[in-house]
């Protein structure tokens, strides 16, 4: 098999991974009925399983499962063109495969399910305005795909850099989940606006927009020097 057949087949499978794991803490586990207390729970369980897949599919190919982290690698001047696009497209492909997943298991809960109703652990901002939700999605993102950018980098640490990136994301969700929900990834926000539609759907081009962005600003940080990691 390919070497870039095998990088976008392992960014479809952990993108996959981390909408069902991280969505099922949402809709199947409650953690997202329990707030504010439950963003602790929700904000592990997507760290944790970004670390988890940068360990399992880290050496195939760099577990990026975000198109912001792409924009950022590809703007650093660490990628291709042609490869960044297979990364986007296996990312997106993945998460609605995973969220695809998680609403064959939610339509088998006993009580019953309406996707509707009870959501798939889908983005949105409703307590803020929409300005407030794009700054906190730059921001989040920028800070996120800047430590990804230094740890992966030459000045970085490779056998720490997946608990590193895994914790940052976490702590990101606990600071930003109650604004927009802190998805900072455009794949993970799709995955599930696909089969909840309405108003997640509606919402879904700011989170494919505004963190792609700000990883990509990320990115031409570094590749300036501006930012010497």
């Amino acid at each position: 098999m390919g070497g870039n057949t095998q990088k976008y087949l392992a960014e479809v499978f952990g993108t996959a991974v981390l909408v069902l794991i991280g969505c099922a803490s949402i809709v199947a586990e409650g953690f997202g009925a329990a707030a504010p207390i439950g963003f602790i729970g929700i904000g592990m369980t997507f760290g944790m399983t970004v670390t988890a897949m940068a360990y399992a599919i880290g050496p195939v190919s760099g577990c990026h499962l975000n198109p912001s982290v792409t924009a950022a690698v590809w703007a650093s001047g660490r990628m291709n063109t042609p490869d960044a696009i297979g990364y986007i497209v296996s990312q997106l492909i993945g998460a609605i495969i995973g969220a695809g997943i998680l609403y064959i298991i939610m339509k088998g809960r006993v009580s019953g399910y309406d996707v509707a109703k009870d959501g798939l652990g889908q983005n949105g901002w409703s307590s803020f305005s929409m300005g407030s939700a794009m700054l906190a999605e730059f921001v989040g993102t920028l800070i996120f795909t800047i430590v990804i950018l230094a740890v992966t980098g030459p000045k970085g640490s490779a056998a720490l850099a997946g608990l590193v990136i895994g914790l940052t994301l976490m702590v990101m969700h606990f600071a930003f989940i109650p604004v927009s929900g802190s998805s900072l990834n455009g794949a993970r926000s799709l995955g599930p606006a696909v089969f909840v539609g309405g108003t997640a759907l509606a919402q879904v081009w700011m989170y494919l927009v505004v963190p792609t962005i700000a990883g990509a600003i990320a990115g031409w940080l570094v590749k300036s020097k501006t930012l010497d990691v």
